[in-house]
């Protein structure tokens, strides 16, 4: 049986959300015809699993179904070998291969499993999970008031995902925080939005992109264009936040990438991104096309700890290829590619094939993309800021100066300047994007 094959460079994991992204699928044909390749399994080692087998069977407390054991036992094998990789029962690998249609019931969570207890990777925007406060780094403890701990990742995201409109609570462990904090969360339909956009002040343009799906390159190039009309046929600069963006469709971030890259210095075509593995197909590399969205206005890129796969392809490439300034803090550091391979037409595996790289051949594995500018996410108190900081401080605040008697282009500008006034304290880090943008654009001119 041949399996639709496609590729993703999602993070792969089990969501606390019934939306499970599509990954490389391959055919037990493509599979089998390597296995001569592989060295044969000890006859011991066969042996020592057939015997513990034999002894649950025999001694364990209660009868076992030989069927559930060996699901185990494979779902064993896998869960040893990295947190992505993992067993798909029939109801699981059913799933994987079923379209999704972007809308969802959960809580807008994504996790994984360290040391026994379960980490957020991200919560979605605009999500139950994003509204209440839940930040990536968090470690959840309890769901409602079972301990996460002896849990598997599938099981504790079972224990998460219920009926819209239903509430759990979730028990969590913050970095720098003394105490367990409790956050009571409504599960609901789950519709996600991948690109929104808005003019920042003049000229100067806002993208943010919540995850990478089939036509999310699409729909931000229309938005692109949409900015570049209200801002009078060309933008100044743009703002790409891909803050807790978790990732998504490999297809999706090349042509996100794709659109603001294109052939470097020399007329040679810019790299995006390249993968490596041992399975045939999982060497690939993928090459900007001509054309730039922006007519090579500047691009200033924020990340976080929650900008996972498919953003840091983005990331990566912008920066190895010296088309934006990567501002925020380091990314999450998800660089692999999982593959799945089918096993008898209803059940399957998801297996770590490949490792990705930016242009300049770094893995991003664990490591994640360090920023060019390192800012913080912090909360600035509307009374924090003072003229004598030189925030918003202008000639027309000197005593004496010179009246403009032209007042328009004045009120314009004190306009923009109440703009960014807000934006300090709403979004301290999107302020720094933004301040480092017009520099950019003067420094362009």
């Amino acid at each position: 049986m041949v399996i639709k094959k496609l590729f993703s460079g999602s993070l792969a994991l089990v969501y606390a959300l019934t939306l499970m992204l599509p990954l490389t699928v391959f055919s037990a044909e493509e599979t089998n015809s390597n296995y001569s390749n592989t060295k044969r399994i000890p006859l011991e080692d066969v042996q020592r699993f057939s015997n513990a087998i034999g002894e649950i069977k025999k001694y364990y407390v209660k009868p076992v179904d030989d069927k559930e054991l060996f699901d185990n036992a494979i779902r064993g094998m896998l869960t040893g070998l990295d947190p992505h990789s993992s067993y798909l029962n029939e109801e699981e690998f059913k799933e994987l291969q079923t379209s999704t249609s972007g809308e969802f019931g959960g809580l807008g969570i994504e996790v994984t499993m360290e040391e026994g207890v379960v980490k957020v990777i991200t919560p979605l925007v605009d999500t139950p999970a994003f509204k209440a406060g839940i930040k990536s780094g968090d470690y959840i403890i309890k769901l409602g008031k079972e301990s996460v701990q002896g849990l598997s990742l599938k099981d504790a995201v079972n224990l998460m995902r219920g009926k819209p409109g239903t509430t759990i609570e979730l028990t969590i462990l913050r970095k720098g925080v003394n105490k367990p904090l409790t956050f009571d969360l409504i599960r609901e339909i789950i519709q996600i939005k991948s690109v929104k956009s808005k003019m920042l002040s003049e000229g100067y343009g806002y993208i943010r992109l919540t995850q990478f799906q089939a036509l999310t390159g699409k729909d931000m190039i229309k938005a692109i264009e949409q900015l570049k009309q209200q801002a009078g046929g060309k933008l100044k600069g743009l703002v790409l936040d891909l803050r807790n963006n978790p990732g998504g469709l490999l297809d999706s971030a090349i042509q996100v990438s794709d659109a603001f890259l294109g052939n470097d210095k020399a007329g040679k075509q810019e790299m995006i991104v390249y993968t490596e593995g041992r399975l045939p197909g999982s060497k690939f590399t993928a090459l900007a096309n001509p054309g730039d969205v922006l007519d090579n206005a500047p691009i200033v890129v924020l990340i976080n700890n929650g900008s996972a796969s498919a953003s840091e392809i983005v990331a990566g490439a912008l920066k190895d290829n010296k088309r934006a300034i990567i501002l925020g803090t380091k990314s999450f550091g998800k660089g692999s590619v999982q593959t799945v391979l089918p096993l008898d037409g209803k059940t399957g595996i998801k297996l770590t094939t490949a490792l990705y790289y930016t242009p300049s051949g770094v893995s991003i594995q664990a490591k994640g993309i360090i920023p060019d500018i390192i800012v913080e996410e912090v909360d600035v108190p509307k009374n924090a800021v003072k003229k004598d900081t030189l925030a918003g401080f202008t000639e027309a605040d000197l005593n004496g100066h010179l009246i403009n008697k032209d007042n328009s282009e004045n009120t314009e500008s004190k306009n923009n300047q109440i703009q960014t006034g807000d934006l300090i304290h709403e979004d301290y880090q999107l302020y720094a994007a933004l301040t480092v943008l017009e520099g950019m654009a003067l420094a362009n001119r």
